[in-house]
């Protein structure tokens, strides 16, 4: 399994973005093949995270494509700065 992690600070707007993330970015996700699992997180002080599971690397590289253009389409305002992006093979789960 692979895993990718974006961080995104000054979010203007949690619960608006999670909104989003949840209507619109969530169904785009799962068609990714070898989709696994997302999880959304809102950390406080303007900080957001994602995690996203897939069951090879080509699924964390094109979700992250995916992400990066919805974000741009339609969360620009919302998340000021570009995530700060973790990807990478997963060698421990519970």
């Amino acid at each position: 399994m692979y895993a990718v992690v974006r961080r995104y600070e000054g979010v203007t707007d949690p619960a608006e973005v999670a909104r989003f993330v949840k209507e619109g970015f969530v169904p785009l996700v799962r068609k990714v093949p070898g989709f696994v699992a997302f999880y959304w997180l809102d950390a406080g002080n303007g900080v957001v995270a994602s995690t996203s599971v897939f069951q090879d690397r080509a699924g964390t590289e094109e979700s992250t494509l995916r992400a990066s253009n919805y974000v741009r389409d339609n969360l620009a305002s919302l998340l000021p700065h570009p995530p700060q992006i973790m990807a990478g093979e997963v060698t421990a789960s519970a």
